[in-house]
């Protein structure tokens, strides 16, 4: 009786997956292999809006300082294309790896984007 009364309070009922709202157009990781320190790298990802609504981006979070985004605050329609692009700035020089979060308007969880090289 108790182990059925533990599994009941236990029970998570599973979440639904919320579908993306983007299909993406670019790999969401980019290596830009060697660069030279100093030089900023930049790369654009792009991305279409594969819902039945309208889509904006609501904010691009990157995981330092070092690293800055650009995009458009324009409405992106059902079935169109959109650019982020994401520029690092080099000035350290080894590997990096940075993490950048895009957050799309209606949709809880951001979508993920890495960058990643070697700055000589």
């Amino acid at each position: 009786m108790f182990n059925l009364l533990l599994s009941i309070l236990l029970w998570v009922p599973p979440q639904a997956q919320v579908a993306s709202k983007v299909e993406w157009l670019s790999a969401t990781t980019h290596d830009f292999g060697d660069i030279k320190r100093g030089v900023p790298a930049k790369v654009d990802f792009r991305f279409k809006n594969i819902s039945q609504d309208t889509l904006l981006i609501d904010n691009v979070r990157a995981s330092c300082s070092c690293t800055a985004s650009d995009w458009s605050e324009e409405v992106v329609v059902p079935g169109r294309e959109g650019v982020i692009g994401i520029e690092y700035d080099a000035k350290r020089e080894g590997y990096f790896s940075k993490k950048i979060n895009v957050f799309f308007s209606g949709q809880r969880k951001p979508e993920k984007l890495t960058i990643e090289g070697y700055v000589e």
